[in-house]
């Protein structure tokens, strides 16, 4: 066994108990924020899907947010049905939309695309606001039913937190197992050197849509399961903002890493929350940080452990 596997086995143990004994050490306050930083995960590995398997900058993450979030709040509250169907419905709207609006956008490169993706975004807010009937508008939609699994309501954060781990995990595990398949290797070729996959007759249009699909749909997830856990959403929760925080997650990380995914949305829900005892500094002093991270360590945080055990493995 090299020293990377006992380091990778190490981790994975410190990782699995430290989410064993959060609930049991950490005040509630600070479990919320490890609950919300969980679905920042989620949406936030859609986007690094997107940014470090095929070079898009996705600043429109927040439509499908939201799509999931109302999708959920609409089903079960006007209408009645089931969580899991409610999410499904989610997340089915959100991948026919991106489909939709994918297909032609994608045509586009560079700063154009990423403007394209900023402008869904704006439109989508725009759309929750003004579609009142369906998204409450500014009053929002509460009576959000908690989520129940194997029969225990997960009303409490630290159910919660039992519950939404461990989806992290399996996420983060099925977006490994693409990145090493077939298609991965496709998706690498395409961002690493375009001209020559498409000389190998790969479809570069029909794979970026495939993950800009895949993107969408976490995104929706990742809706949902807010919806779920506040009870109550509402516009201020889908803004433009809230795409940057998706983005934000997979930069700090380290753009093609999806472990690190973790570590970036632990850093980008925890760090303000613990800069905040500092008082009304807290927010330039979170703008600093990341400022220092991108400066830093282009690679992000796991792109600097990656060079520390390159140096240290054998030639």
């Amino acid at each position: 066994m090299t020293d990377l596997q006992k380091l990778r086995i190490g981790l994975t143990s410190l990782a699995v108990l430290a989410w064993a004994v959060a609930p049991l050490l950490v005040e509630r306050s600070l479990l919320d924020v490890l609950n919300f930083s969980a679905i920042l995960a989620i949406g936030g590995l859609g986007v690094g899907l997107l940014l470090g398997q095929c070079g898009i900058v996705n600043l429109g993450q927040s439509a499908f947010y939201g799509i999931g979030a109302y999708a959920t709040a609409y089903g079960t509250t006007a209408l009645g049905l089931p969580a899991s169907a409610a999410m499904l419905i989610g997340m089915a709207s959100a991948a026919a939309i991106a489909l939709a609006i994918g297909w032609p956008m994608l045509r586009l490169g560079g700063f154009y695309l990423a403007l394209a993706t900023l402008a869904v975004g704006s439109i989508a807010g725009v759309l929750f606001f003004e579609w009142d009937w369906l998204t409450g508008g500014t009053l929002g939609v509460g009576g959000i039913p908690k989520l129940v699994v194997a029969g225990i309501e997960l009303a409490e954060p630290m159910h919660y937190h039992y519950f939404i781990w461990p989806v992290v995990a399996g996420l983060s595990w099925l977006a490994l197992n693409l990145i090493h398949s077939r298609q991965g290797l496709a998706l690498r070729a395409m961002r690493d050197a375009a001209p020559a996959a498409e000389v190998l007759s790969i479809d570069l249009h029909r794979l970026k849509t495939v993950v800009f699909v895949i993107s969408a749909v976490l995104g929706a997830l990742a809706g949902s399961l807010f919806a779920h856990y506040v009870s109550f959403v509402s516009v201020q929760s889908f803004t433009v903002e809230r795409s940057i925080l998706f983005l934000l997650v997979p930069v700090v990380a380290g753009a093609r890493s999806v472990p690190g995914i973790v570590i970036g949305a632990l850093f980008v829900g925890l760090v303000p929350e613990l800069l905040s005892a500092l008082g009304d500094m807290h927010q330039v002093l979170f703008g600093l940080a990341l400022v220092l991270v991108v400066t830093l360590l282009p690679g992000g945080i796991t792109g600097l452990t990656t060079r520390w055990l390159a140096r240290k493995e054998p030639a």
